[in-house]
């Protein structure tokens, strides 16, 4: 098929600011700078396949007394782990009907780098909330990401803020804010940076799902926060750590490698991505700096997909529905085989990234939930085609501009049967790097 050169990158920027592509996507993209313009300032409310996957309602079971029976907390467990199982299976409804993939693909950016996992916080609509806060301002600018995170209710019981009061100071969330999401590990401050964090992030609570501020709980004393003194609450400590000259890059760093590369930006990308994030913390100029960067565009296909992005990006392009439960609930089961479901991030570092994800246990798993796809997929752009141009047309409907030697040699083996060859197309090697 051999497509130019300008129309692999713009592949390339497709599949990493989405879940995969098609080619029909890739010819209707003539200027990448602009799409990306264009997706990171509409309104991802406005988007017809957001419109049509609307986010359910979650009314929290009511609390159990003391004296609750087995059966009782057996029946109360099942009914957190259902409104949890319905919010899972909304959102990877939503990552495949989207028409514009941009703003959810950077909310499971997000999501992973905020990681927050519903193993320990069994309220769906917490997760769910914290999954719009993320989609809103994960365009933005990061100091209101960030405080939104410092005092999101999902993260304050994910991080036990809930419990960090004046009288009995809780340094887990001060310590991850520093060490995962703002700083990087050990990178400029102390423990006793960490200790007088904790002081300023007391007094949240939760009531009624909603983060609320109690002064009585407070520290309201003098604390020193990387050099920042004063009786600073959680906006203070917020600010006064991403005003450290570490953060801009570790930021600029992190989500180079959540969207370019599994290896670091060398130091003159950083410098010109920390430039384009600048003292308004732009995090939508830092995601069209990345994607249209010169080491990024001119690299080879090396970033290993996630199970999400490679599932998902499967099911947008073969059209597979995820109308009824029972697929959305296969969708969600092979994803917790991979070890990627949304909302359950194995710790507060995130799903891992790289080579993990090439096992040949997850090789025999995505070729068998490959093998489950294609029985409800639209392969009318391959059965049609003639033989001979059968291999072009699954290169074109994947979004992909040719097969290597290897991968064409398999594939033409099962080039007389549509879904056998689907199959195997999205677990060559082609389709699972980018």
């Amino acid at each position: 098929m051999g497509m130019s050169p300008e129309w692999m990158r713009t592949a390339r920027v497709l599949r990493r600011s989405g879940f995969g592509t098609t080619g029909a996507e890739v010819d209707a993209v003539t200027d990448v700078a602009g799409y990306l313009r264009d997706a990171l300032t509409a309104d991802p409310e406005g988007d017809p396949g957001a419109r049509a996957t609307p986010l359910p309602r979650f009314t929290p079971p009511a609390p159990l007394g003391k004296g609750a029976t087995a059966d009782a907390r057996k029946q109360y467990q099942a009914q957190l782990t259902g409104q949890l199982d319905t919010l899972t299976w909304w959102w990877l409804r939503r990552m495949a009907a989207v028409r514009v993939p941009v703003r959810e693909k950077l909310t499971l950016v997000w999501h992973n780098h905020f990681a927050t996992s519903a193993t320990k916080v069994r309220d769906a609509a917490e997760m769910a909330a914290q999954n719009q806060t993320l989609r809103t301002h994960g365009v933005g600018d990061f100091a209101t990401l960030a405080y939104a995170m410092l005092t999101d209710p999902a993260m304050l019981r994910w991080l036990d803020g809930v419990a960090n009061t004046a009288k009995a100071p809780n340094e887990n969330l001060s310590r991850e804010f520093m060490e995962l999401f703002a700083l990087g590990h050990g990178n400029g401050y102390t423990e006793t940076d960490v200790r007088e964090g904790a002081r300023a992030l007391t007094g949240w609570t939760i009531t009624g799902g909603v983060a609320a501020f109690e002064a009585k709980r407070h520290d309201d004393g003098a604390k020193t926060v990387l050099g920042v003194t004063g009786p600073l609450d959680a906006k203070g400590f917020c600010d006064a750590v991403l005003a450290r000259p570490e953060s801009a890059r570790f930021v600029a760093a992190s989500l180079w490698r959540s969207l370019a590369s599994d290896d670091p930006p060398s130091d003159a990308a950083l410098d010109r991505l920390t430039a384009a994030y600048g003292p308004g913390r732009d995090l939508s100029a830092l995601t069209t700096a990345i994607l249209t960067d010169a080491e990024f565009t001119s690299a080879r296909d090396t970033v290993v997909h996630g199970p999400v992005e490679w599932l998902i990006g499967a099911v947008r392009a073969l059209r597979v529905p995820l109308t009824d439960d029972a697929a959305a609930r296969a969708l969600a089961g092979t994803l917790r085989k991979l070890g990627q479901l949304p909302f359950y991030p194995p710790n507060v570092g995130g799903w891992p990234r790289g080579q993990g994800w090439m096992s040949s246990a997850a090789a025999q798993i995505r070729l068998t939930a490959a093998t489950d796809l294609v029985k409800r997929a639209d392969l009318s752009a391959i059965s049609q085609a003639g033989r001979s141009n059968r291999l072009d047309a699954t290169a074109y409907l994947l979004g992909l501009g040719s097969w290597s030697d290897r991968s064409a040699k398999v594939l033409n083996t099962v080039v007389d049967q549509p879904p056998r060859l689907a199959a195997l197309a999205i677990n060559t090697p082609e389709y699972l790097t980018s």
